[in-house]
């Protein structure tokens, strides 16, 4: 039996029951390791050492330390954070609950605790820990912003110099019309396009400073959150100290964000699965991100891709959990939220090594044109006879109805739509011009009739590639949803 009975605090019998400890005063061992955060939170300690840097400026200016007091603060953080640099940061087991806590009593053992005492002053763990997430948060993102950066640079490089090659373009997974090769990158280059103009502003959302909002209500000793925020980087202040210790949306905004970009490798790995098979044969992969079987020696496994996909779904999931977390939490601070820390750093770990996975990916892949071209059949240009009858006058439903009576035409005789002569697509419809054969089933005249914006003519793909470049020089494309009233 664990226990028989106990009277008020007087433990009177137990074996093996971990929660009882807590009876006697100690914190039980297991919910020791349960609280801990430094596990994880312990990759903020550069930003945690400037926001107490930051906060001792702060004190000294509003005469709670002095001028010598705050330099020695100052000195005593270099050499902590030299240590963390260095791989020397000594961590005490059960003393060391967090970042915050480890440094503090790091920079105490430095200084002398007479002066490091004094640097909490008019702070909470609350802003404190609220302050470490958004820098660290906004330093990493701007990390994967130069990543994304890259990969867009390797679309934009592939489809300048790869232009002529055409291939089949699928809907359904079924070979629909003919596109080029840089088209089919440029789709996947625009949704990245996107995301890293939504990236821009998920930094300047999160880059304001709750530091100084205390552990709920604000601070007494009358200190400067503006000149705080300023020294730290952030372009505002969060405007409610209760609101500044609570929010988290920042850390949902940034795994959204990373959602909706794995979405879209999900995507581009996909497709490039199917392209690299030897069904479709149309890229092969770089060694450097696939593997062979153990068993089968003739085959080569698309990993990166793989895992590039399956990666997407484990951050839906992050950020699922997270949201599910946050759910129904009353107002200001509570130790849930703690759970974010642990979310947050493996969304970053995970969209950075993707972004850059996807980028050696592409860089190093190599474009089969012939397989491509093998695979553009006839029936892709069905099409082109109907909006040749268009040309003509003829309604397109009526058109749409002809070509399909050619396509099967050609299927029951056997044989490809450009080897019908024009007799035959005559006896069809007698508005078929002698013409037509030339007009129509010619796969590099189809792709070049497409010269609309967006289409996947030469120079409507060439415009594309410049769209991207301006992204990238300015940090905007044209605005194309928006148009003069003129």
């Amino acid at each position: 039996m664990g226990w028989q009975i106990y009277r008020h605090d007087v433990l009177i019998g137990f074996s093996n029951v971990s929660w009882l400890i807590g009876l006697l005063g100690a914190l039980d061992p297991l919910m020791e390791a349960y609280n801990e955060s430094l596990t994880h939170d312990r990759k903020f300690y550069a930003q945690d050492i400037n926001g107490s840097i930051a906060w001792a400026r702060a004190n000294k200016n509003a005469g709670i330390l002095t001028e010598e007091e705050f330099k020695e603060i100052a000195r005593g953080f270099g050499i902590v954070e030299d240590e963390w640099d260095s791989d020397g940061f000594q961590i005490k087991p059960g003393v060391d609950e967090d970042i915050h806590t480890a440094n503090e009593r790091r920079l105490g053992e430095v200084i002398g605790q007479d002066i490091a005492g004094k640097l909490h002053t008019g702070r909470s763990r609350n802003d404190q820990i609220a302050t470490d997430l958004r820098l660290w948060v906004r330093d990493q993102l701007r990390n994967i912003q130069e990543h994304l950066e890259h990969l867009l640079q390797a679309i934009i490089s592939r489809a300048e110099v790869e232009i002529e090659f055409i291939m089949p373009g699928y809907t359904h997974l079924q070979r629909a019309q003919p596109v080029r090769w840089s088209h089919w990158l440029l789709s996947y280059g625009f949704f990245f396009a996107a995301d890293f103009k939504r990236l821009k502003n998920v930094i300047d959302d999160l880059n304001i400073c709750p530091l100084g909002s205390g552990a709920l209500s604000g601070n007494v000793f009358g200190v400067d959150r503006e000149a705080i925020g300023r020294e730290l980087g952030f372009m505002g202040l969060c405007w409610n100290s209760m609101n500044a210790v609570s929010d988290r949306d920042f850390l949902l905004e940034t795994m959204s964000w990373g959602s909706r970009f794995m979405g879209h490798v999900s995507r581009i790995a996909m497709d490039l699965c199917i392209y690299s098979s030897q069904e479709s044969g149309f890229v092969k992969l770089s060694d450097a991100y696939s593997t062979g079987s153990s068993l089968m020696p003739q085959k080569k496994n698309p990993d990166a891709l793989e895992l590039l996909r399956g990666k997407s779904g484990q951050m839906h999931g992050l950020l699922s959990g997270f949201t599910t977390t946050l759910n129904s939490l009353p107002s200001c601070y509570n130790k849930d939220m703690q759970e974010g820390t642990s979310s947050i750093i493996t969304t970053i770990s995970l969209l950075s090594d993707s972004t850059q996975i996807l980028t050696g990916v592409l860089t190093t892949l190599t474009v089969q044109p012939a397989a491509m071209r093998r695979a553009l059949e006839p029936s892709m240009l069905a099409t082109e006879l109907a909006d040749y009858l268009v040309k003509k006058g003829v309604p397109f439903r009526e058109t749409h109805h002809i070509s399909g009576k050619v396509v099967a035409l050609a299927e029951a005789q056997g044989k490809g739509m450009d080897e019908l002569g024009v007799a035959e697509l005559k006896a069809v419809d007698q508005r078929f011009g002698d013409d037509v054969v030339t007009a129509c089933f010619d796969q590099e005249a189809a792709v070049e009739k497409r010269t609309a914006k967006g289409g996947t003519a030469r120079e409507s793909v060439r415009e594309q590639i410049e769209v991207l470049r301006q992204l990238l020089r300015t940090g905007d494309m044209p605005p194309w949803k928006v148009f003069s009233s003129s």
